[in-house]
């Protein structure tokens, strides 16, 4: 499997999904995660205007 797409520190951009309660926007990657059983990879990515961290797979994010 390839490396990550992303690396921590990079600003990427949350696709908008109906299955997910979270708004599309503008966050920080802040950890790589392994891959998930879907095998995709996972990231835990910080929004400023969110006190929490959310945890997504690669295909939801893009380069901001």
């Amino acid at each position: 499997m390839p490396d990550h797409k992303f690396h921590i520190g990079e600003i990427v951009q949350l696709s908008p999904s109906i299955l997910r309660k979270a708004s599309g926007g503008v966050y920080e990657v802040i950890k790589q995660l392994p891959d998930s059983s879907a095998g995709e990879y996972e990231y835990r990515i910080k929004s400023i205007n969110e006190p929490h961290e959310r945890v997504v797979r690669e295909s939801e994010l893009n380069k901001a």
